[in-house]
């Protein structure tokens, strides 16, 4: 264990709600005869297992150096009271809301507590701060998840995958070691009351959240929440942002950043933070900073595409130029939600741009950086719309080689649409050229419209707008360097992988039938053994299928097992979800599956089928 300004305890513990429900916490604490700061991380993903090991990294640090960091599990999740209820949903803020103020009157606090959170934990943080001004002196969110949908269009690559973690999550028992007898009856009934949120999902709209403290918001490049990281940016005069070259979820890197924040704003400590620029990014291979955002070093440039972009479709005696993209565009997207995998990242894009209608520059006479969202303004022929649009970015290279930069997608209901990319930061060399492909269809990322019949666009009327940073917006700048934080040493987890690993993205080509197919699994497959007896085994599988010119074709399936054991207790439960989704010309069709298995023996089986009309989706 490294030396910290102080010596830690960890204790778990139970929080008592107003209803005389208990949610699980357990807390790391310094020493001390003072009164300290409370830093809380309130998430449904089950401390004493699935977070174990990244909160055993975190949390003592912040200890260590005089915070009470307590992290806590919903209602109905892991080791807490109650049933599960609506992810970030009335039920779970006002439990938060409880939580809060019950930790604040501890004798240990003083009174000051900061907010911190990861993926979904980081919006429900941001949530809670928005109601706790008073109480809340600051949150840190890392990689915040919005809504179920991109541009209007709904996610096909991530909803079903979420749903089907968030069933089996909601699913699992609480752990004997810490309720004893009373785990089983608080088990059944939670199987009991789960209700898959497939209408509610389907139906939501892009995600507001109100900013209300200071805020430290920490992304990696690549993660769907860099966009909202930069509007959250943007909106809040007492906000920092940290976007660097980092999968999903809270870098180490980026603690040493947390606690200077949270010196600053809980104990009224002169630590710099807020001399720090706005904006601190990566771009390419550096660290840069910008005093504002949006920056006044990042300007639009415009690019007509009809003019410094040409395409080699051929226009029609009208002028519109066509676009119609076979089905299975977008299979080499890469993953919407990267993780950190090699297969995570995007391929060559050139089979993609085969795919698509391209509008490419002349090569660059020198290198441009660019930092922000990109934004293409199409006008499209007044029958064309409602239309999918997908605009990708990207840069080829000499000898060819196609680099996805970025990517959007809009469900375009008049002919003037505006599609706004995903936010990023490059370098595009000298020589390289700009390509903007444009197709009809992101599959698996988005589900396909109904009736496929692709859009026209005028090139006369259309632009590219690139945010493009001065290329000696640093010189005289500061360097942006990051200190190493000294963490405690890694929990003791022993990880048995798999005899026969399962490829991480494999895709299929069946000619015959003209149907692709791709199946993925991720990187927590395994057996992880926990230092106190406790074995969890996971798998997980999700599959996508469409015919090239059938967008009712299009199907996505997950499939994902939970096994947890305690050998000395002879305890042993399994629990399979399966969620798969499907559409017709007028409803998206789900079917969610669970089973719970006791030793063996199935305890709990039911199957859930959704008909949610296409209508309620294109808010």
């Amino acid at each position: 264990m490294p030396s910290y300004p102080f010596h830690t305890t960890r204790e778990d513990f139970r929080i008592p709600l107003p209803d005389g429900t208990e949610l699980a916490a357990r807390l790391w604490r310094p020493v001390s005869d003072e009164p300290v700061p409370v830093l809380l991380e309130y998430s449904a993903d089950r401390l004493s297992d699935r977070t174990a090991a990244e909160d055993a990294r975190r949390h003592p640090w912040y200890a260590g150096h005089g915070y009470a960091a307590v992290r806590v599990d919903t209602r109905g999740h892991g080791n807490s009271g109650g049933l599960p209820g609506e992810p970030g949903g009335e039920q779970e803020l006002a439990d938060g809301t409880a939580a809060v103020d019950w930790l604040a009157r501890r004798p240990w606090s003083n009174g000051r507590v900061g907010l911190l959170g990861v993926g979904a934990a980081g919006t429900t943080a941001l949530r809670l701060a928005a109601r706790l001004p008073e109480t809340v002196g600051a949150a840190v969110t890392a990689c915040p998840e919005g809504g179920h949908r991109l541009g209007g269009a709904v996610l096909a690559a991530d909803l079903h995958t979420r749903l089907t973690a968030l069933v089996a999550d909601a699913a699992l028992p609480p752990d004997p070691r810490h309720l004893g007898d009373a785990w089983r009856p608080a088990w059944l009934a939670r199987l009991e009351s789960l209700e898959p949120p497939v209408d509610t999902w389907l139906a939501a709209g892009d995600t507001t959240v109100p900013v209300s403290v200071p805020v430290f918001a920490v992304a990696g490049w690549g993660d769907p929440s860099c966009s909202f990281v930069l509007r959250l940016l943007a909106e809040s005069p007492t906000a920092r942002a940290l976007l660097g070259p980092w999968p999903h979820g809270l870098p180490e890197t980026a603690l040493p950043e947390t606690l200077r924040w949270w010196d600053h704003w809980l104990r009224g400590v002169d630590t710099g933070a807020l001399k720090e620029p706005a904006l601190r990014s990566w771009i390419s291979t550096r660290w840069t900073g910008d005093e504002a955002w949006p920056s006044p070093d990042v300007r639009e440039i415009h690019y007509d595409l009809d003019g410094q972009l040409s395409t080699a479709g051929t226009a029609s005696h009208d002028r519109y130029v066509h676009v119609r993209s076979p089905q299975h565009t977008g299979l080499n997207a890469g993953a919407y939600v990267p993780h950190g995998r090699p297969a995570d990242q995007p391929p060559d894009q050139r089979e993609e741009d085969g795919r698509s209608v391209c509008f490419d520059s002349q090569p660059l006479p020198e290198p441009i950086e660019l930092l922000g969202a990109p934004t293409a303004r199409l006008r499209l022929r007044p029958d064309a719309a409602p239309a999918q649009v997908v605009a990708r970015l990207c840069a080829v290279g000499p000898d060819g080689t196609s680099t996805l930069l970025t990517r959007g997608v809009l469900a375009a209901t008049d002919p003037d649409a505006e599609v706004e990319l995903a936010a990023c930061a490059t370098t595009v060399p000298a020589g390289h050229r700009l390509r903007l492909a444009l197709s009809s269809t992101y599959w698996p990322w988005v589900w396909p419209t109904a009736d496929d019949t692709g859009y026209a666009l005028d090139p006369s009327r259309s632009t590219l707008s690139l945010p493009v940073r001065h290329l000696a917006a640093d010189v005289g700048a500061a360097p942006v360097t990051f200190a190493t934080p000294a963490l405690p040493d890694p929990l003791d987890i022993h990880l048995t992988e798999p005899l026969t690993a399962r490829p991480e993205h494999v895709t299929i080509h069946d000619i015959g039938r003209h149907e692709w197919r791709s199946e993925l699994s991720p990187a927590t497959d395994g057996t992880r053994t926990h230092p106190d007896g406790l074995v969890r085994d996971e798998h997980t599988v999700t599959a996508y299928r469409i015919l090239t010119d059938a967008p009712l074709s299009a199907q996505a399936r997950t499939d994902r097992t939970v096994r947890l054991e305690r050998l000395d207790l002879g305890w042993d439960v399994t629990v399979q979800t399966r969620t798969q989704l499907r559409c017709d010309a007028g409803h998206f069709l789900s079917t969610v599956q669970l089973r719970a298995l006791e030793a063996g023996s199935v305890v709990f089986t039911r199957e859930w089928q959704h008909r949610v009309p296409r209508k309620s989706t294109s808010k």
